[in-house]
């Protein structure tokens, strides 16, 4: 199958391109972005030709993966879909929820097979990690911790992202932490609270379904190298109801987690299934995204 790719940012590079390259399942179809000579170095690793218009980038492919801002990708998937091509999205879906309904509405109706680029998600450690979490994790006896905490605003390549200084963490590492979460101990039902110091420090409370709670801390302006992460779940726990699971590491191989959503979303397009952690997953963080916004006020 034939996987084209729109956008020529630092994600692109860095992880998009190398794992498209190196796929053994799909080939390169050639790259599409608004300036052709960031194209081209994009389309140098991937391989495939510079496309002219997103139409011809259609023309030539089976699937897309966007490596573009959330705005854009909104803007941009209805088109992609109604063509029949099926869809890597980023995280966030869109810019703000209105956005990200219509952008999952898009994709329902198409009836192609979407992946969202939820990193941790395709990482085996974290995998093992999921797995590994006891059955009723989500009761009321369960609480959750998350810590993300980054100097990537403060200098990079990805400080000059105009829609991560807007928005900061929670948009960004944000959709990863409570996907996280939502996945080990229940869906977020509500926020508790929500609180964002200047210039990005973010504190919030989240609801389970089955009564499970989580405090979340996020920055991406933090003078620290590298990166603080962990996610624990205490309470509630194992056959004395005392275990403690924890996770410090985040995946050390992006390209690699690339290659295996692109696995993943191969073997969806083989069978008709829905992939785990597809559009309408996308949504559904978009929504508790919002809602974090809301509560903050």
């Amino acid at each position: 199958m034939r996987i084209g790719l729109l956008g020529a940012g630092p994600w692109a590079r860095q992880v998009h391109a190398p794992a498209i390259a190196a796929h053994p399942r799909w080939s390169a179809a050639g790259v599409w972005a608004r300036r052709p000579e960031a194209a081209a170095e994009i389309a140098a690793v991937s391989g495939g030709p510079v496309h002219a218009s997103v139409e011809d980038l259609l023309d030539a492919c089976d699937a897309v993966a966007f490596a573009v801002p959330p705005a854009v990708q909104a803007d941009l998937l209805e088109r992609v879909v109604a063509a029949g091509k099926h869809v890597v999205l980023e995280k966030p879906l869109a810019a703000d929820l209105p956005a990200a309904e219509r952008a999952a509405a898009a994709v329902a109706a198409s009836g192609v097979r979407s992946a969202t680029m939820l990193t941790l998600r395709f990482d085996p450690a974290i995998r093992a990690w999921l797995d590994a979490v006891p059955t009723g994790a989500g009761g009321p006896g369960t609480t959750a911790t998350a810590r993300w905490l980054s100097g990537a605003l403060l200098g990079g390549p990805f400080a000059a992202s105009s829609w991560r200084a807007e928005h900061g963490a929670l948009l960004d590492v944000g959709p990863h932490v409570v996907d996280l979460l939502d996945a080990a101990v229940g869906p977020v039902v509500d926020v508790d609270h929500a609180h964002r110091d200047e210039p990005d420090l973010w504190r919030i409370g989240l609801v389970h379904d089955g009564g499970a709670r989580s405090s979340v801390v996020l920055s991406l302006r933090v003078p620290v190298d590298p990166t603080e992460f962990e996610v624990a779940l205490v309470g509630g726990l194992g056959a004395d109801g005392r275990g403690r699971y924890v996770l410090d590491r985040r995946p050390a191989d992006a390209v690699a987690c690339f290659g295996a959503l692109l696995d993943d979303l191969a073997d969806a397009i083989g069978s008709g299934a829905d992939l785990p952690v597809d559009a309408a997953r996308a949504l559904h963080l978009q929504r508790v995204i919002d809602r974090i916004v809301r509560a903050v006020g």
